[in-house]
């Protein structure tokens, strides 16, 4: 029997009128919402104005008390070179300091890279005064990544959250920085919440990339990569978990190192996705030549480090190893059967490998195993296994940037329509289905703890391949050259060179090798990519107009063997650098 409905006159004009009513409400409170969102990003961009003017104040009150006559000439200097200067004496930190500082303000206004000034650099100049035995980074000014602590600084992710959240304490490798003599000056930007290869978000908005303003410098270390490319700094720290340390580096013509993941110390160090154990972070530095990046493994390999993490292993740096001049055998490989490599990528490698044949060392072709497998069942699953549900939690009332919104929305889908999806589009798109399978929660601890094993198996096959093979080191493509503003967040997946040696914890370092030739440019136009696919066509486009940007060659070693992969690095830079000369 239904229900009677008792309707008084004009009830449904009322019911209407509150409805409306309703809705307005809802309206108003989401503008006033967005309005105190977008308020507080005014204030949070007016803080570091405020701290860039007196970053200014600073470069103004040092050059009047140590003037420099010729900026450029201490700015053009070589890590090794400034390092010999300022400890003969010939060039005081207070000099160097506001060199580099006069110059970091200047690439920000062309670049928008530093977010914040770490004005207790001036007090770290007085205590250097009064050390009796200088460190091997003496009076070197070096920039930070945004986010590592440094007392009383927020690191902000780029996100409205983390704002007004200073940190108690240096990090780990902050502290053993300023303890060798180093005066870390800057933070830089990083894309908000850092899971993007992209350099952007809301509080401080767009970095670009110092060789072509329509590029992206890479993420999420991007805004290490833009200054230290553009001069503004000598020596980085940045932070990887898929390429993050490696992108910008190559972006940006730069070399980058990322370590096994605890051989340097982590603790200190911000993320935006906490807990998951699939997918290894490492820090790492980013410099203009291989060289500062041996410098600063030799510092930071140290008693110190050790003292302040005892997680850390005390492995000092192994000077054997790295200078040892015996012939290397080499695997090598030219694209990953995963993402095409670009011309220009493909290239870089041959010609590498081509090079370091004539130097006298063995290379042997090399496939890494079961890498669609690797991509997909162990590092997007593992990485997302929460549904991405913590990585999510950082946007709650805050705006989203426009390059993760695509990210940002798949995630936010519920597991059960990422199934509906995956099984619909797997026809047409099956990559795409894949990534809908691969990002719903895990949810059982015991198929979590499969799924680390998984993981461990994998690692474990791919070190006896490498060891079958009797290899020093591996030479292969990383993603190049430097993607155009926007695309990093649609093409998530073209991370595949780099974060397979997340997964595996390998250390890994990049080497810029070449430039992208209009030969490249015109071979690119017959680019299809291995699986002729949305994100194939969209990657031709991304990496496109690319004439005269970087391309570099990515070296690898297994876990703990930094000073192989080093060594690799070096000799790839010799000779590369030789045949450039002739």
């Amino acid at each position: 029997m239904p229900v009677p409905v008792l309707l008084f006159p004009g009830s449904r004009s009322l019911w209407a009128a509150l409805g409306g009513s309703a809705l307005s409400l809802l309206l108003v409170l989401r503008w006033l919402r967005r309005r105190s969102v977008r308020r507080a990003i005014q204030r949070a961009r007016e803080r570091r104005g405020r701290a860039l003017h007196r970053m200014e104040d600073t470069v103004c009150r040092l050059s009047a008390q140590h003037p420099v006559d010729d900026p450029e000439s201490i700015l053009s200097l070589s890590l090794n070179e400034l390092s010999q200067k300022l400890n003969d004496g010939s060039l005081s930190p207070e000099m160097v300091l506001h060199c580099f500082m006069g110059k970091a303000l200047e690439v920000t206004g062309e670049l928008n890279c530093v977010v914040d000034y770490l004005s207790e650099c001036e007090e770290q100049l007085a205590e250097l005064r009064l050390q009796k035995t200088k460190g091997p980074l003496y009076g070197i000014p070096i920039s930070v990544k945004d986010n590592y602590s440094c007392e009383g600084h927020d690191s902000t992710l780029g996100l409205l959250k983390r704002v007004n959240l200073p940190a108690r304490t240096d990090s780990v490798i902050v502290q053993v920085l300023k303890r060798k003599g180093a005066v870390p000056f800057v933070k830089t930007n990083v894309p908000q919440s850092m899971l993007n290869y992209d350099c952007s978000n809301p509080l401080y908005g767009q970095t670009l990339n110092p060789l072509n303003h329509k590029k992206t410098p890479g993420g999420s270390s991007g805004g290490e990569g833009a200054l230290i490319a553009g001069g503004g700094s000598i020596l980085g720290i940045g932070s990887d978990i898929g390429g993050s340390i490696r992108f910008p580096s190559v972006f940006c013509g730069l070399c980058g190192f990322k370590p096994t993941g605890n051989r340097l110390s982590k603790k200190g160090i911000v993320s935006s996705s906490p807990g998951q154990k699939s997918v290894t972070p490492m820090s790492g530095p980013i410099a203009r030549d291989v060289d500062s990046l041996v410098l600063f493994m030799r510092s930071l390999l140290c008693e110190d480090m050790f003292d302040l993490d005892s997680t850390v292993p005390p492995l000092p740096f192994n000077e054997e190893v790295y200078s040892s001049t015996h012939p290397l055998r080499i695997g090598y490989y030219e694209t990953d059967g995963f993402t095409m490599a670009t011309p220009s990528m493909r290239r870089a490698v041959l010609e590498t490998k081509a090079l370091l044949e004539d130097a006298g060392h063995k290379l042997v072709p090399f496939t890494p195993p079961s890498l669609e497998t690797a991509l997909f069942g162990l590092t997007l699953k593992g990485l997302l296994a929460d549904g991405g549900s913590t990585f999510l939690d950082n946007f709650k009332g805050d705006l989203v940037d426009p390059n993760l919104k695509s990210q940002v929305t798949m995630y936010a889908l519920s597991s059960h329509l990422k199934s509906l999806l995956s099984f619909i589009v797997k026809p047409v798109f099956p990559r795409l289905a894949a990534v809908l399978q691969n990002t719903r929660e895990i949810r059982s601890i015991k198929t979590l703890w499969k799924h680390h094993i998984e993981v461990e198996t994998y690692r474990q096959e791919f070190i006896e391949l490498w060891k079958k093979q009797k290899l020093d080191a591996v030479l292969c493509p990383i993603l190049g050259p430097a993607l155009t503003i926007g695309y990093p967040g649609q093409l998530s997946i073209a991370v595949s060179y780099a974060i397979l040696y997340n997964l595996v914890d390998f250390p890994a370092g990049v080497v810029p090798v070449t430039k992208v030739t209009n030969e490249d440019e015109e071979d690119l136009k017959n680019y299809v990519g291995h699986y002729k696919d949305l994100w194939d066509k969209l990657l031709k486009k991304a990496v496109s107009d690319g004439v005269g940007l970087p391309v570099a060659v990515q070296c690898v070693a297994l876990p703990w063997q930094e000073e192989q992969c080093l060594r690799l690095m070096k000799e790839v830079e010799t000779v590369t650098q030789r045949k450039a000369r002739e």
